[in-house]
């Protein structure tokens, strides 16, 4: 017996896949005598076929090394229906959100299907298909996001209430009853194999007993845990199908949960759309104002140059009548008259000086 774990699971795969079949067996048997002269691999199919329960006591290994593997995949999809069954029974933002939902299409069915008591959950993934009629890329979903941000902010992170919804959306209850029903009759065989084992005469060095019956000890112990579990999942799955009004008979956990998930994801999507529309906006209005300042600028520029152009020749024009009334510009006129005629002789008089005379005689 494998005491040691040397044997690999891939070598235990393929000794199960060469198992010497009845015919085989009785073939060599005829043949016993010509031992020394079989090929390799059909002495080691006699030696083998010679062990006592070969085929069950090979398969029994090979469970055996397999157990703590299966049981480690299985019990995660288990804990997982149980976890998220009791997240949507104890949820508060999820019924927050229902509750807004159901006000959501009283109010839009107004007059016609108005006052419903309830809906179905499978509807609630609908909400991101009605489409704005303004507006094609805003859905009711955008809208009641941001309905419960404002009126109910704690909704919003409605995911973290949630966790194990997206994990349990991904099993279904049919092919996990099957891989436990398959470790339930696996271990069965097992036990089997020991108890014939027992019955029969002990042979040296066989360890076959004491190393199955302390793996089915503790085998025996990891699988009622998971049983357990098991029924405690499907007990809280079933009152939480039967909290949404749902038919628990009808409803697997991959569709149930699947709702949710569905919802979930579409949830995040139009929440981060949402800010990404609102902080577009925001850069939007941030230039308008820019642009709103910088031509305000501009237009303050503009008059304090007029009004600078104008206060210069209102300055001029007062200097000037205070100068009539003085009479000091009268003064200034005649000097500078002076000044210009005094200028405009010496120019003359450089410019005769540089011309060639020319004499006429008449």
């Amino acid at each position: 017996m494998d005491e040691q774990e040397d044997l690999p699971k891939d070598m235990l795969e393929q000794l199960l896949k060469f198992v010497p079949e009845k015919s085989d067996i009785d073939l060599l048997g005829e043949h016993q005598h010509e031992l020394d002269r079989m090929a390799k691999a059909d002495r080691f199919l006699y030696e083998m076929s010679r062990i006592n329960h070969y085929q069950q006591r090979l398969q029994s290994l090979y469970f055996k090394k397999k157990f703590a593997e299966r049981l480690a995949e299985v019990k995660p999809k288990v804990e997982a229906i149980r976890s998220a069954s009791k997240e949507a029974l104890q949820s508060k933002s999820l019924k927050q959100l229902l509750e807004v939902v159901l006000a959501f299409g009283n109010y839009m069915n107004k007059g016609q299907r108005g006052n419903a008591y309830g809906f179905k959950i499978s509807s609630l993934n609908k909400i991101a298909d009605t489409k704005s009629s303004i507006d094609k890329n805003i859905t009711l979903l955008h809208y009641l996001i941001t309905i419960l941000e404002k009126k109910y902010p704690k909704v919003i992170n409605l995911h973290e209430e949630l966790t194990s919804v997206p994990e349990a959306a991904r099993v279904n209850m049919t092919e996990l009853d099957k891989e436990i029903n398959t470790l339930r009759s696996g271990l069965k065989a097992v036990e089997t194999e020991l108890e014939y084992q027992r019955s029969q005469p002990p042979q040296t060095g066989d360890k076959f007993v004491s190393v199955v019956s302390q793996f089915i000890t503790v085998a025996s112990f990891g699988f009622s845990d998971l049983e357990d579990l098991l029924t405690e999942a499907k007990d809280l799955f079933t009152k939480s199908v039967k909290h949404f009004s749902e038919d628990s008979g009808k409803m697997q956990p991959d569709e149930f949960f699947g709702i949710f998930d569905q919802f979930l994801q579409a949830f995040s999507e139009a929440k981060q759309e949402n800010e990404n529309m609102r902080k577009k906006k925001e850069e939007e209005e941030r230039r308008a104002r820019m642009e709103a300042q910088l031509r305000e600028q501009r237009e303050r520029e503009r008059k304090a140059r007029k009004a600078k152009e104008n206060s210069e020749e209102g300055g001029e024009f007062d200097d000037l009548v205070s100068a009539l009334r003085s009479g000091e510009v009268f003064d200034k006129d005649l000097s500078k008259l002076k000044r210009n005629r005094k200028r405009i002789t010496n120019q003359m008089t450089d410019s005769s000086r540089e011309r060639p005379v020319t004499k006429l005689n008449f």
